[in-house]
């Protein structure tokens, strides 16, 4: 199965809190629910089609229980989105929740990077992470991300927890596509190339 991240961002990279002000206020987080003023129907036909590709879907801990809190209560056969989150295997990178009770899912314990290489190998088609921002800049920067599909709301921030951290490994990046959505969001959509090369600009 091909590792697909699929994250909502601003301008400045946050990933924390897109859905509600209440969503996540870690580190004393206070601007949560900026996306939900972007959302708009081209949007949601991107997250349908991509989210029908998934043969299973990977998350953090964190994320894991807000959407096992949701997503099990948004049960009408005909949501497309609901209906294949609820339905398909999930699996959660933690070493210390002990019970996972929105079936059908299973903790990956142990090595973690090895397990979720061991899912890779499985047939299928996508294994997809949604949010899960401290799992996937990890699974970012052991080259185990194929794709990356990217919401980019046209904001600033200013606080929160941020998916590329100063510091980190450098990451390079083949795009794929480019789409800016009536609401004013980017779809940015890139696959893994290697580590970027750094050179000197000479006019001719």
């Amino acid at each position: 199965m091909k590792l697909v991240l699929m994250e909502f961002l601003p301008l400045d990279g946050v990933y924390q809190g897109p859905g509600s002000p209440d969503e996540d206020t870690t580190d004393g987080f206070t601007r949560g629910g900026w996306f939900v003023p972007f959302i708009d129907d081209a949007l949601m036909r991107s997250v349908i089609a991509w989210v029908a590709e998934a043969d299973g879907f990977l998350f953090g801990r964190r994320t894991y229980e807000n959407f096992a809190r949701d997503w099990p209560k948004m049960d009408d056969p005909n949501d497309p989105i609901a209906s294949k989150l609820n339905g398909a295997p999930k699996y959660v990178a933690s070493t210390s929740l002990e019970r996972a009770s929105w079936a059908p899912s299973t903790i990956l314990s142990g090595d973690i990077f090895d397990g979720i290489a061991a899912l890779k190998a499985k047939p299928g088609r996508e294994l997809q992470i949604h949010g899960s921002g401290r799992l996937a800049y990890s699974l970012l920067a052991a080259g185990l991300v194929d794709e990356l599909r990217l919401m980019v709301a046209p904001v600033v921030l200013g606080q929160g927890r941020k998916l590329f951290r100063d510091g980190g490994q450098p990451l390079g990046f083949r795009p794929l596509k480019a789409e800016v959505t009536p609401a004013g969001l980017t779809i940015q959509v890139y696959e893994k190339a290697g580590t970027p090369t750094f050179a000197t600009y000479s006019p001719s």
